[in-house]
């Protein structure tokens, strides 16, 4: 089993829309589907609700690890993490990072999500799974909003 997910797409927008796209917390929402309660910090935890049909119980967390405009946007976060009956603040979080870089047609974007070996054994598959389809579902969302 690999430990991380890699994602890359060439979107037809320049670096800096898609750099807006994804640390702008209206923005991040609109695509990622989530309603953010504030701003994207450095070192700070970013809280919103899910607005996905069917996921809307679920608060979405996340510490914010790097923002280097407009190369690197990295956070940290417990994945497929659904269940509100489960503490999963004791499990070491997975790294999201989305790394930009400029093309002749717009916008190399690479997300790595990487860590799930530290996953607790029952839930590393399935949050492997979950996340896997949930990036390539994101890749999508984020190609129709930046070049709409």
């Amino acid at each position: 089993m690999t430990d991380r997910i890699t994602k890359s797409i060439e979107l037809r927008a320049p670096v800096e829309r898609v750099w807006r796209a994804l640390t702008d917390p209206t923005e991040f929402g609109t695509w990622f589907r989530v309603r953010l309660e504030g701003p994207f910090v450095p070192g700070q935890l970013s809280r919103g609700r899910i607005t996905h049909p069917g996921y809307e119980h679920v608060v979405w967390e996340a510490r914010v690890v790097a923002m280097d405009e407009p190369r690197l946007f990295s956070f940290t976060w417990h994945p497929y993490a659904v269940d509100p009956a489960v503490d999963y603040s004791q499990e070491t979080p997975t790294l999201v990072e989305f790394r930009l870089a400029p093309t002749a047609a717009g916008t190399r974007l690479v997300i790595v999500e990487s860590g799930f070996g530290a996953l607790p054994a029952h839930r590393r598959a399935e949050a492997l799974r979950m996340n896997q389809g949930g990036w390539e579902q994101q890749i999508r969302n984020i190609r129709a909003h930046v070049e709409s």
